[in-house]
């Protein structure tokens, strides 16, 4: 069986061709595929005549093509060794999707940050094995509330999953409560008395994030302070040309 594939709107000038994981249960599933099999899938990338990515499940024919591993080592939370105290953080990659979404949904700039680097590491083509999407792996169900028609558009995957952030801090206001909820769900939250769920990856996941945020907010706090100091410069000397 070939994974199911659909269009996408031209990213960066070029039209790609995706598979399309609106129906990943069935599709992990439904093959009668375990999570195991599933984060070890093959695809097979290749490339047509008008120079259109498509990507199969199926060994292209008569074409040359390329293997890839859609495994997400990051989207797995408890099983994931990196050392979240002193991995590089990454500040180069979709700032204005970012900043489009803070302006929009009044998330802060850090807790964005923190959430794309522990769900995904900033891959935007990051897929889990339950099926979770894009920079902040949001689930099929997620993607349909806050109308993320495509879930590896990175401003499409960050406007939604700020906004499901901003849902679950109104919600339950405690950091350590609205992280629980963006991993485990809110249903798991409220069936445990709006505490953390006693999931050895849930509580993982929040201390993950908690460390992310604090290091994105001093990062950011440190840039505002070279910033700042830079204008003060500028203004004295200004004053005290003649």
């Amino acid at each position: 069986m070939t994974l199911k594939t659909s269009i996408l709107k031209p990213v960066n000038g070029t039209c790609f061709k995706l598979i399309s994981w609106a129906l990943t249960a069935l599709c992990l599933f439904g093959w009668g595929l375990n999570t195991a099999q599933a984060g070890n899938m093959k695809v097979y990338k290749h490339v047509d005549a008008q120079g259109i990515i498509h990507y199969s499940s199926k060994k292209p024919r008569g074409k040359s093509y390329h293997i890839l591993n859609i495994r997400c080592p990051e989207c797995s939370v408890w099983r994931n060794s990196v050392d979240w105290k002193n991995t590089p953080l990454i500040t180069d990659l979709y700032q204005a999707e970012i900043d489009h979404a803070v302006t929009t949904h009044g998330v802060e700039k850090a807790l964005i940050q923190a959430v794309i680097h522990a769900e995904s590491a900033y891959k935007v083509a990051a897929v889990s094995s339950a099926g979770a999407q894009g920079l902040m792996q949001l689930m099929p169900l997620t993607q349909k509330t806050y109308a993320v028609n495509n879930p590896f558009d990175a401003k499409q995957n960050i406007l939604g999953g700020a906004a499901y952030l901003k849902h679950l801090k109104n919600a339950y206001k405690n950091m350590d409560i609205y992280l629980a909820a963006y991993n485990s769900g809110e249903t798991a939250v409220e069936r445990y008395n709006r505490q953390i769920p006693p999931f050895p990856e849930t509580k993982e996941y929040v201390r993950r994030v908690k460390i992310l945020y604090n290091r994105y907010k001093q990062n950011q706090q440190r840039l505002n302070a070279i910033s700042n100091s830079r204008v003060v410069t500028t203004g004295v000397s200004a004053t005290a040309s003649p």
